[in-house]
């Protein structure tokens, strides 16, 4: 064992390193807790059914959904499916696991009419790769990208209503979260996002009107590529008061050109926009 004096440590040094020590020690342990747990598990889900509706932007009905929520095999498994009356079918998947912070392993969408699929797009967040099927003059396109994907950071889909429910009360309390987010050009990209609190709303849907927090996914999007895409922000409404369950999403479908839809939780012929709530209740 080497004396102290020979690293080069006179012994006052020696006595403020020791001093310092403790507090470098804390401020290592709370980066590296904030750095492994990106989106730390505050809300655990569980078995859930529901049956929301698709509508237009401006409030008309498109579709009946349905969702359905489950644990199996240690994983939290999402499937939603949307039901047109012209013969269309959107349904979309996903897994998670929620132990030791909420990381998504597979999403997927698929998009068919009287069983013949129209266009698809997946991601298998393990393998760092995502892929898209689409057609053009009836020929089919696929691409097949890998993805820099850091896990539980990187979220496509419904993962992101997932994200906010456990990021909520950082989120309301003013903290702005950058998060990775799969998405199609119908390219498979990957994309920062910035995660903020818009406010808190009053939603109309189904002949009602509830409160909701209102949270905004912007895309950041560098400077040259604005000029040749644009990428709208994604809203979603977190039923008010806790606990934060879904209560609606808009944004274009799964391309940025899609045109833009809205997801409510309550089905209804109709549904209104939101409107700030006149109360400031969290």
């Amino acid at each position: 064992m080497l004396p102290l004096g020979s690293i080069g440590l006179g012994r006052s040094k020696l006595r403020r390193s020791i001093a310092a020590a403790p507090i470098v020690g804390i401020l290592a342990a709370v980066l590296f807790a904030r750095v492994a747990l990106a989106v730390e598990v505050t809300e655990p889900q569980g078995i859930a059914h529901a049956y929301p509706a698709l509508l237009d932007a401006n409030g008309k009905k498109l579709a009946d959904g349905e969702f359905r929520q489950w644990i199996e095999d240690d994983r939290l498994r999402i499937k939603i499916t949307y039901d047109f009356n012209d013969g269309q079918h959107f349904e979309e998947d996903a897994v998670f696991r929620q132990k030791p912070e909420l990381i998504q392993e597979k999403w997927s969408w698929k998009e068919s009419k009287n069983g013949k699929v129209l266009r698809q797009f997946s991601a298998d967040f393990p393998a760092k790769t995502a892929a898209a099927l689409t057609y053009e003059n009836n020929k089919p396109k696929e691409q097949s990208e890998k993805i820099e994907v850091e896990p539980g950071r990187t979220f496509a889909g419904f993962g992101f209503t997932l994200a906010l429910q456990n990021l909520r009360k950082r989120l309301i309390n003013g903290e702005k979260i950058e998060l990775k987010a799969v998405g199609f050009t119908p390219k498979p990209r990957l994309a920062t996002v910035q995660l903020s609190y818009g406010g808190l709303d009053r939603v109309r849907m189904s002949g009602r009107s509830l409160k909701g927090d209102r949270f905004v996914i912007h895309p950041q999007i560098p400077p040259i590529a604005r000029l040749f895409i644009h990428v709208p922000d994604t809203q979603i409404w977190l039923t008010n008061p806790p606990p934060a369950g879904f209560l609606r999403w808009e944004g274009p479908v799964v391309v940025p050109s899609d045109p833009l839809i809205r997801v409510d939780l309550v089905s209804g012929a109709k549904s209104g926009p939101a409107q700030p709530a006149q109360t400031s209740s969290r």
